[in-house]
């Protein structure tokens, strides 16, 4: 399967001069773009573009995922800097649904292509938040390859459901783990799961994060990076509580990871940490 690079993260456009003031850069307003309103001091990411009265407003949402709406031109900071505003490009308002012709992944897309019957290889992943995640962004590429996602519910008994797999020539296993770092428990698991297996068929890879929420770009959501929670809190609830958003109940947790995934609009809005892992996967179960 073939990828596309990461894309650019220069959003800068040709400046703007006016007599006698320093050049203003202008910015495309594109989806995710955090900014700073200089008068009410308000900061969010752009979450809408739309035209009303012969103007284009924007609408920023900030880390509470409070919203309000300002008038596109000059007035903004990003970065401590000044820049003016100004509609997104319609390649980037494109890219919110997958460039014509790519799907989320990146890949060639494949109009029309009926699903092909599911292999016998799978892919595992530990929860229904990975599952989501993986179909989100690459569920095409997967129905046109015939590939299975599986919810492993946890990693404790890898090893034990290998076996119980059976994986061999024509039934590969390919396993995606959170935390999968040297020394950790999951790195423990995985070496004995691939040992439970016929050598070259079982092949874990993981990312370095917590959980899979934090392969989410934090600037997707208004952040320069995802809160840090002390030991012993349960992560989900620490992060939701440092940003602000409600974290009592399970409804809670289920309402947030709704909102996160809907900042997911292709793979340039994850971690380069999960997309080599999911796309060597892919690759590995349809080699």
């Amino acid at each position: 399967m073939n990828y596309c690079d990461a894309m650019s993260n220069d959003r800068y456009a040709a400046g703007v001069t006016t007599s006698g003031r320093e050049q203003v850069p202008q910015v495309p307003a594109e989806h995710g773009l955090v900014v700073e309103d200089v008068t009410s001091g308000w900061v969010g990411a752009v979450v809408r573009v739309e035209k009303s009265g012969g103007q284009h407003l924007v609408e920023l949402e900030d880390r509470r995922g409070r919203t309000r709406s300002f008038t596109l031109g000059a007035g903004f900071w990003i970065d401590g800097r000044p820049v003016v505003l100004v509609p997104p490009r319609p390649s980037a308002a494109k890219a919110q649904s997958g460039t014509p012709g790519r799907t989320a992944s990146g890949s060639r897309a494949v109009p029309d292509a009926p699903a092909r019957v599911a292999r016998a290889s799978r892919i595992w992943v530990e929860g229904r938040h990975d599952a989501e995640l993986v179909e989100k962004v690459w569920g095409d590429d997967l129905r046109v390859e015939g590939v299975v996602v599986e919810l492993l519910d946890g990693a404790d008994n890898l090893p034990e459901a290998v076996r119980a797999f059976a994986p061999g020539p024509g039934r590969r296993l390919g396993v995606l783990v959170d935390h999968l770092v040297p020394g950790s428990k999951e790195s423990r698991l995985a070496d004995e799961a691939v040992r439970a297996a016929p050598p070259g068929t079982v092949l874990v890879l993981g990312h370095p994060w917590v959980d899979v929420w934090q392969t989410v770009r934090p600037q997707r959501l208004g952040m320069d990076a995802w809160p840090v929670v002390p030991r012993g809190t349960d992560w989900k609830t620490g992060v939701l509580a440092a940003m602000g958003w409600p974290h009592g109940t399970y409804a809670d947790i289920a309402n947030a990871w709704a909102r996160i995934l809907g900042t997911v609009r292709t793979y340039a809005d994850l971690d380069p940490a999960l997309l080599g892992r999911v796309e060597e996967l892919i690759d590995f179960v349809t080699a």
